[in-house]
């Protein structure tokens, strides 16, 4: 287990990208990111010596995700876990998803 649950979160994964926000801007999840050949797309936190650079329009598409989480919230039993096995939240999160892609 490492310092930050983040690099074991990401260590198992198959990647070409990796975003987040500047909370996650630390030396160890960078060279985490890039042992996995993938491009760390996180914005540098201000008090960095040295700024990186970062790709301004693959972070746009993070809003989205976030947009998406907001939305699913919005549906109380997905929000508090109501239903309690794996198989009926699943089932509750695909009837969700298909609710808010009908527009309902």
């Amino acid at each position: 287990m490492s310092a930050y649950p983040a690099i074991d979160l990401i260590s198992d994964f198959d990647c070409d990208y990796v975003l987040a926000d500047k909370a996650y801007d630390s030396n160890d999840i960078l060279k985490t990111i890039a042992s996995l050949q993938a491009i760390a797309v996180i914005p540098p936190k201000k008090n960095r010596t040295v700024q990186r650079n970062y790709d301004k329009h693959i972070y746009k598409e993070r809003h989205l995700v976030e947009i998406f989480f907001n939305r699913i919230k919005n549906y109380r039993r997905i929000a508090t876990r109501y239903e309690k096995t794996a198989r009926n939240y699943m089932a509750m999160l695909l009837i969700s998803c298909c609710l808010l892609w009908a527009g309902i």
